[in-house]
Order: C-alpha cells, then structure tokens, then sequence
C-alpha cells in the first residue's frame, strides 16, 4: 500500500472514542472527533441487533465510517485508521492477543490486525492490542508509550486514569508495570457509596483540602481514612465542594505512596498532570517529575506504527 500523507488516529476507551486527522510531517492533529460512545456502549449495541459473531467487526467498522463521514473535509479512501485501546478486547471490534513484556518501545513487537476497506468502512484500518504481564494487562497505554520521548536510563513512567499505570522502564524497553484502580475507585464512593452524600463534583479553587487528603492517604489505611471524608462533613471541616477534593487527594496520596524512586514520567492530559504532580510533591518534595502530553504521545506512536507497518 502506497504511503499516505495523512493517517486517521483512533484512540477508542471503553467509554470514550476519538478520532483524528492527523498531517504525518507536520505531526498536527487537523481535524478530531471526540464522543463517549465507547467501546462498551458499542458493543451494548451490538448485543442488541443479534446478529452472527462473524460480522461484529463489520458494525464497529461501520460506526468508524459514520464518524469519519462527519469531518468537515473529504479524506481519500487510502488514509488509513490506526486504533488502540479497547477496540481489541473481548468487547470490542476484534479480540487480539496480548503482546508480552519484556517490551521494546520500537513498537516491534506489537500485536496487529489488518482491514481492508470495504462497504463498512472505506478506509483500511491497522488494529493494535495491549501489553501483559503475568498478573497485569493494559491496552492503549503502551502505544502512548512508544510515542514517549525517553532516554536509555531506568524510569517510572505514570499513566493516570481510571485504571492508573505505573510502567518500568530500562534501556527503552518496558519491563515490569503495575495497575492501581484508583479513578475507578473514586467513582464508585464519590457516586455510589455512604461518601456520596458527602461530596458535591465541582472544580478545585483551592487545592488545600486535596493536599490534605494526599497526605492522609499516603500514611494510613485507605479504608479507614476514606470514612473520613464523612466525618469531614460531620464535624463540619471541610465542605461537600472541599471533600470531593479531598476523597481524590486521599485515593491518588494513597496510590503514590507506593514509589519509592527519586524521577518519575507523568504522562497525562493537564489536569490529572497538575493533580499527580501536586501529590508526588506533598508526599516527596525531592523527586524529579517530568511531563509528557498523553495526547502529543499517542500521535507520534501511531505516526510511528503506521510507519513501520
């Protein structure tokens, strides 16, 4: 297949999907759809209409075709789609085995499918999976990491979110990594626990109650000084609004109490970027913490294996 001067970037979570037009020598992003029909919602859909197992990938590809069609631009029919993230588990468009650590970030080593265009989509579409352990699995974060700029020195490399990543590497190869839950946790006792009633979702002014929360979670229990955001309320300490802040400090201090190395890669969009930084700095004051954009990252990765595949 002839090389194209575009590639169309897919980056589809279980509850997310975006997808970008993006200039490969000028790695810019012209165009971008973003929507919460992800993976999940796709596939609740899929269950829906019953059809045979056989052309599930035909319904995920033509949802790709029907956001596709949306851009305000017409895009040749060579360019093609890289996708990464759930699209290949279970519930997604194709299930591919994981790749296996020990990892190297040239992408190698990467797990592909390939689609030829068609009347469900007309653009051929490269399929990426995930990365495993023998106790660990991600899919997504290990494209972004190849698209990280990394030297040859050992290095923790974060991923917040939902399910929070932490990546060892050395020598640019992906060694070892650990997930810890802590955004999915959060969830669960901001929405669904006794802690509801006690926190109202708003957006942080004054970061003192979140610091505070770092530090409670870092030296104690998780279980014992999360009923605290409860008492927080009762005894009147801090507000529904500060305790919200103070329940994500309590969790995030708690997950990051756990690194013990001096320099740390965050690699985020801006705002789990200024949390995890604030909480790596309350709990170490030392640690040397360098900055990647998530999204610049997972650009330069797909860029990357569309040049390699």
């Amino acid at each position: 297949m002839n090389k194209s001067k575009y590639i169309l970037s897919c980056d589809w979570g279980t509850s997310s999907f975006r997808l970008r037009l993006v200039d490969i020598e000028k790695m810019k992003v012209l165009h971008e759809i973003s929507t919460n029909e992800g993976v999940n919602a796709i596939h609740n859909e899929w269950i829906a209409i019953r059809k045979p197992e056989n052309v599930r990938a035909n319904f995920y590809r033509s949802f790709i075709q029907s956001n596709v069609e949306k851009m305000p631009v017409a895009i040749v029919k060579d360019v093609r789609v890289i996708i990464s993230g759930m699209a290949s588990s279970t519930i997604g468009m194709k299930e591919l085995s994981y790749a296996n650590a020990p990892f190297n970030l040239s992408g190698e080593n990467l797990i592909t499918d390939h689609f030829v265009a068609d009347e469900f989509c007309k653009h051929p579409i490269l399929l990426v999976s995930g990365l495993q352990t023998k106790n660990d699995v991600m899919r997504g974060e290990e494209t972004i990491l190849i698209g990280c700029d990394l030297s040859d020195e050992e290095t923790l490399v974060i991923f917040p979110g939902t399910h929070s990543k932490h990546v060892v590497v050395k020598n640019k190869i992906a060694v070892d990594f650990k997930t810890y839950i802590t955004g999915e946790f959060f969830d669960l006792l901001s929405t669904k626990s006794l802690l509801a009633k006690s926190v109202v979702k708003n957006v942080m002014s004054d970061n003192k109650s979140f610091i505070e929360g770092v530090k409670d979670g870092a030296k104690n229990n998780v279980l014992n000084a999360s009923f605290h955001v409860r008492t927080n309320q009762l005894f009147k300490k801090y507000s529904a609004e500060e305790n919200y802040h103070h329940l994500s400090g309590l969790l995030i201090g708690n997950e990051v109490s756990a690194i013990c190395c001096q320099s740390v890669i965050i690699v985020a969009d801006d705002v789990l970027m200024d949390l995890y930084t604030s909480a790596l700095s309350t709990i170490n004051p030392n640690i040397k913490i360098h900055q990647q954009n998530a999204n610049e990252a997972l650009i330069k990765a797909h860029v990357c294996i569309y040049n390699n595949k």
